[in-house]
């Protein structure tokens, strides 16, 4: 499985980068601009990410922006929805706006912050990766 990880804090890339290498191979980034560029690259070589995991807070473009570009990405290349990388949103904001607004852009599972392998290893349960 290839995951992508975006995500701003040093502390919780690295915890989820080392729970998640388990399942896959991991690549991370640290803003919205990084993980749509990393996502395309995978597209463009063949290799999609299967899993990505995006926080909601991050500089440039937020986890929600790129959330959006990314599935108007796949729309635009035709990706069957069965065929479209699973996304986790994780953030520390527990606001019902942002909850809402990632569901409305096909995140399939939202994870509070702080993150723990029970909660992160039910979400991957959830898109049944694991």
């Amino acid at each position: 499985m290839r995951i992508l990880i975006a995500e701003d804090d040093l502390t919780s890339r690295i915890f989820i980068s080392k729970l998640l290498s388990i399942y896959g191979e991991c690549d991370t980034t640290v803003d919205g601009i990084q993980a749509i560029e990393a996502f395309v690259i995978g597209m463009d070589s063949g290799k999609p990410y299967d899993l990505i995991c995006l926080d909601v807070i991050m500089p440039k473009v937020d986890g929600i922006m790129a959330l959006i570009t990314i599935r108007e990405l796949e729309d635009k290349r035709k990706i069957e929805v069965s065929k479209r990388a699973k996304i986790i949103v994780t953030t520390a904001l527990g606001e019902t706006d942002y909850v809402m607004s990632a569901f409305k852009t096909d995140m399939e599972v939202y994870v509070s912050k702080p993150l723990g392998i029970d909660s992160m290893e039910e979400a991957m349960g959830k898109l049944g990766l694991i």
